[in-house]
């Protein structure tokens, strides 16, 4: 379950949601649905959030979002074209106004060599956003919190512009 931070965030989002009217598809490796669970735990989601996926390994990626758009060649998780590729095909699979992306290294390891504490961030939609976070620790649940509340501060920039 999200801490009041991020309920916080996801109450915001919600709101801002509801008020234009507007829907949202989540598509997460790192944190894990926290962002989906924040947005989720708001009254009344069901008139903006679509879905979700945690695309935490290749095969979860191709199962859910394989064939939705074109994958670039190349491409890895953790980086800033996975994220704004997961925010896109989330959207575009599930037909919302809004796709949010995510993926991250939260440490302490991975296979790929990125640094605990990096993440990439998403948003597509009638505007589109990316950024990148470095914690700069170690911590894995502080990483997927902290990763969960940039995703959900980028969207709720984008919702207020």
């Amino acid at each position: 379950m999200p801490d009041a931070e991020l309920l916080t965030r996801g109450e915001r989002a919600g709101a801002l949601l509801k008020e234009r009217g507007e829907t949202i598809g989540v598509a997460e490796g790192s944190c894990g649905g926290l962002i989906s669970s924040a947005l989720l735990a708001v009254r009344g989601a069901s008139a903006y959030y679509l879905g979700g996926t945690v695309i935490y390994t290749f095969a979860a990626r191709k199962a859910f979002l394989g064939d939705v758009i074109e994958i670039p060649e190349g491409m890895r998780g953790a980086t800033e074209q996975f994220a704004s590729y997961l925010a896109l095909a989330v959207r575009t699979k599930l037909g919302a106004t809004w796709g949010v992306g995510e993926g991250g290294a939260a440490g302490p390891a991975n296979p790929y060599g990125d640094p605990a504490g990096h993440a990439w961030l998403a948003v597509s939609g009638p505007s589109n956003a990316t950024r990148h976070l470095l914690t700069g620790v170690d911590d894995r649940p502080a990483n997927m919190h902290a990763f969960a509340a940039a995703a959900l501060d980028l969207l709720i920039e984008q919702l207020e512009t």
